[in-house]
């Protein structure tokens, strides 16, 4: 499955604004090539790679470091962590971009109900580990969907949720979180697609931001009709 051209247009334009660069900085770029976006005064270092297109973000002192780095070698979030170490360079992340442009296929759930009520996200949640929680942030996303088993209806059970934020007033978002009793299932997946149809019915394109450690993610993002794209790679620096 590979995404629309059109669709590659339009998110390369909401990460060269969300990055600070000229609209079609991205989309006016050649293969391979590399934009460096050098300010002195940035609060961080970051790598993005997306759709073979590059761009270096941070201080001048970091730029020159990497002139002659290789691509592999900056999607490492400890390659950016050790040449900002002398300079106060903490709290690495790396993520996996994830995008779709179709409507996805979706398989039957059963008898279990779909509920939109925040408060079925945050009993979720508290069934959930807290990193998982705090990656999918999925109580705070502005449109939400939660598998609900309510065959009890005095003591409805959440069973995974998805949803979205939209970002750039383009891009939808995405998180989701399943119940640790029911991983492995497809739910994920299925939950995430419902949130896929309903951004791509309001005009948005999906967005999949998954950790470079977090299969779990990487699987239900493919589950849900997601394509790769690229990553992007950081580390904070000191106020």
């Amino acid at each position: 499955m590979q995404l629309d051209t059109s669709t590659i247009a339009i998110i390369q334009l909401a990460w060269s604004r969300r990055l600070g660069l000229d609209d079609d900085a991205l989309a006016a770029a050649e293969d391979d090539e590399r934009i460096y976006d050098v300010q002195d005064e940035a609060s961080e270092v970051s790598f993005v790679r997306l759709f073979g297109r590059e761009v270096f973000s941070g201080p001048s002192w970091a730029a020159k470091q990497v002139r002659y780095k290789s691509a592999a070698e900056l999607s490492s979030d400890a390659a950016l962590l050790r040449l900002s170490l002398d300079h106060g360079g903490r709290g690495t992340a790396t993520e996996h971009l994830y995008y779709s442009d179709s409507f996805p296929q979706l398989p039957a759930a059963g008898e279990l109900a779909v509920a939109e009520d925040p408060q079925f996200a945050e009993a979720l949640e508290r069934l959930c580990p807290p990193d998982d929680v705090l990656e999918a942030k999925l109580a705070r996303r502005e449109a939400l969907f939660v598998l609900v088993n309510d065959a009890d209806p005095e003591a409805p059970e959440p069973l995974a949720g998805a949803g979205y934020s939209i970002k750039d007033g383009i891009l939808a978002d995405m998180g989701a979180l399943t119940a640790p009793g029911h991983r492995m299932r497809g739910l994920g997946s299925y939950v995430s697609a419902l949130a896929v149809e309903d951004a791509m019915a309001a005009g948005l394109i999906p967005q999949w931001r998954a950790p470079f450690n977090n299969m779990g993610a990487s699987r239900t993002a493919a589950g849900a009709g997601f394509v790769p794209a690229g990553l992007r790679t950081s580390v904070a620096l000191p106020a």
